[in-house]
């Protein structure tokens, strides 16, 4: 299905879309195939997943953190990462709200204090998805609320050194999270925790 529009560059664009297909959707991303042109003239294709942004919380308490592991299709393996989700039906959902509740969701946790980090790309090479880092602390403990999709997903604290092997032996490989770790530290030196 080609879209009515072409998208339009924004001034220092270096690419132009001339057209965009459709070429698959669901309810979770639609990948889209757009044909470029350069200022040079070049023409090219470029393929595009776009996906509405999501919130990456990092619970922090007692000099370590709250993270989750569930198993993730794709790479076809379980892996520990911090609590990260997305509300498909309120892509417009306030990052602090949306933060909150995936980490209730995924944890049990509520977080006195919320405060955010910063805002990043998960893979800006062929997706428009990005996520809003958000620190919690000030943590209390509750039940968590799971939906299908995130059927034996577990979570658990670990020390900050710990979570520091986890990702030295292999079993904690998000990147967003390993990122989020980078956020973390640098607010960590400016504001001290």
């Amino acid at each position: 299905m080609d879209m009515d529009a072409p998208r339009t560059s924004q001034p220092g664009h270096e690419l132009v879309a001339t057209s965009s297909t459709v070429v698959y959707e669901n309810r979770w991303m639609t990948v889209r195939e757009d044909r470029t042109l350069r200022h040079d003239g070049a023409e090219g294709v470029y393929g595009v997943v776009e996906k509405p942004d999501f919130a990456l919380v990092v619970p922090y308490a007692d000099g370590g953190f709250h993270l989750v592991e569930q198993y993730r299709y794709p790479v076809r393996a379980r892996y520990w990462e911090f609590p990260q989700g997305t509300w498909e039906e309120r892509p417009d959902a306030d990052p602090l709200d949306l933060a909150r509740g995936e980490l209730a969701e995924e944890t049990g946790l509520s977080a006195g204090t919320m405060t955010p980090l910063g805002h990043l790309f998960e893979a800006y090479g062929y997706s428009d998805q990005g996520f809003h880092v958000v620190l919690a602390t000030d943590l209390t403990a509750g039940e968590a609320d799971l939906d299908e999709e995130e059927a034996g997903l577990i979570s658990r604290w670990f020390s900050e050194d710990e979570v520091w092997q986890l990702i030295a032996e292999g079993r904690f490989k998000d990147a967003p999270s390993v990122a989020a770790l980078g956020l973390f530290q640098r607010h960590r030196a400016r504001h001290g925790l």
